[in-house]
């Protein structure tokens, strides 16, 4: 009909491109963000790792009677613990495990089928202060042998009759010992002459201070 105009088609109104300027800000700030956020997560646990981990220093050294030791000691942070593993000439391996969260200090001696315990010692703490405290580990170290190193002996009565609770002395001495019986011991003057000293274990630690550790059964 006259007067009537065709109808105009449907305009396509697209948003202009810069409008998709901010979402692609947006995003990119998101992605920046949650970039630095995984690198700073990743820092702040390799930084923990290392604070955490483990250390391990080695000795070589001579007893008195001139046979040759060698000896690790591995500091266990997280568990507050030091294992000193003293392996002697004949290639027989024991160990000797400081515990300062249960105040306790275990030996297992090479060729033992069972263990020995007793409290920690105000000297006990001085002694592995030198390896809980040093800043780097140690490849291989050969402990001075002059007027600097001050050996003593100790003798140590076990209490045959008192056996120890595994379940009270906490983890790190359940490991050290798998199942093997634990028995108390306590520091005495000696055996008497009729008591023969079966083991000793020599031990030495990097403030130049060794200690000889000997053990006999105390009568019950």
């Amino acid at each position: 009909m006259e007067g009537c105009s065709e109808p105009t088609p449907p305009t396509d109104r697209r948003p202009p491109e810069q409008s998709k300027a901010p979402s692609r800000i947006l995003w990119g700030s998101l992605a920046c963000a949650l970039l630095f956020a995984v690198v700073g997560i990743s820092v702040v646990g390799i930084l923990g790792w290392k604070d955490n981990r483990t250390k391990v220093v080695r000795l070589t050294y001579k007893t008195p009677q001139g046979s040759t030791l060698n000896q690790s000691a591995v500091t266990d942070r997280r568990r507050s613990t030091i294992t000193y593993r003293v392996t002697s000439s004949r290639n027989q391996t024991s160990v000797v495990l400081f515990d300062s969260k249960h105040s306790l200090v275990c030996y297992r001696a090479a060729g033992e089928r069972s263990c020995f315990l007793r409290r920690m010692e105000p000297r006990d703490l001085e002694n592995i202060q030198s390896i809980g405290n040093g800043s780097e580990p140690k490849d291989e170290g050969l402990l001075p042998q002059n007027n600097r190193t001050r050996y003593y002996r100790e003798f140590l009565g076990v209490l045959g009759g008192r056996r120890v609770n595994p379940g009270l002395v906490g983890e790190p001495v359940q490991t050290l010992c798998d199942q093997l019986p634990i028995y108390w011991v306590k520091k005495s003057e000696g055996p008497a002459r009729q008591r023969l000293i079966y083991l000793c274990i020599d031990i030495c630690f990097p403030s130049n201070i060794c200690v000889s550790v000997c053990f006999y059964y105390l009568p019950d």
